[in-house]
C-alpha cells in the first residue's frame, strides 16, 4: 500500500506551509506590536489551542498604548459675550 507521506509529499506540503504561515504571522505581529505587546505573539498563531489564548489575553487585557491624536483641530477658546 505504501507510506501516507513520501519525502516528496512533505517537502511539497512544507514548501506550500512555510508561505501560508508567514501570511497568518506577519499582521498579528504588527497588531500586537501596534496594541503595545510582544510582535513574537504572532508565533503563536500558528500553534492551535495557544492562538485562541492568546487572542482572548490580549483583547481583554489592558493595551499600554496611548491614543493618537486627533486629526481635527481643537475648537478654539470661545470668548464671553459683551454686552
Amino acid at each position: 500500500m505504501g507510506e501516507l507521506f513520501t519525502p516528496t509529499h512533505l517537502v511539497i506540503l512544507f514548501l506550500f506551509l512555510l508561505p501560508m504561515s508567514a501570511v497568518v504571522i506577519a499582521p498579528y505581529w504588527q497588531i500586537f506590536k501596534k496594541a503595545g505587546f510582544p510582535g513574537a505573539l504572532g508565533l503563536l498563531m500558528i500553534v492551535p489551542l495557544a492562538n485562541l489564548i492568546v487572542l482572548y489575553v490580549v483583547a481583554f487585557s489592558r493595551w499600554k498604548t496611548l491614543p493618537e491624536p486627533s486629526v481635527y483641530p481643537a475648537y478654539p477658546p470661545q470668548q464671553p459675550p459683551t454686552v
